[in-house]
């Protein structure tokens, strides 16, 4: 029996939100962030604000897989946090 690695742990049973399955998996940064924001609007047992926890998770998430992460992965999530910031009006993307 293989163990489970607490952050997996924490990922999948987290108090706050509960996530889509394979939402971190996904390879559009948009759709990452959208379910995020669902999930965080939806849960009843957050402490933060939606915002706070969807980004919490996300953070939680890329720092958890640290160097084990693809470059190419974790672009993607940075991309992610860039949609979400935007999805919740905190930092809009400019238009040219």
């Amino acid at each position: 029996m293989a163990t489970r690695k607490w952050s997996q742990e924490v990922t999948e049973h987290s108090n706050a939100l509960d996530l889509e399955r394979g939402v971190f998996a996904q390879k559009s940064p948009r759709r990452i962030a959208a379910s995020l924001k669902k999930s965080a609007e939806e849960s009843t047992r957050r402490k933060a604000d939606s915002y706070r926890s969807a980004m919490s998770i996300l953070t939680f998430y890329e720092n958890r897989a640290g160097k084990n992460l693809p470059k190419t992965r974790r672009a993607i999530l940075e991309k992610a946090k860039d949609e979400l910031r935007e999805l919740y009006g905190k930092n809009p993307k400019k238009k040219s």
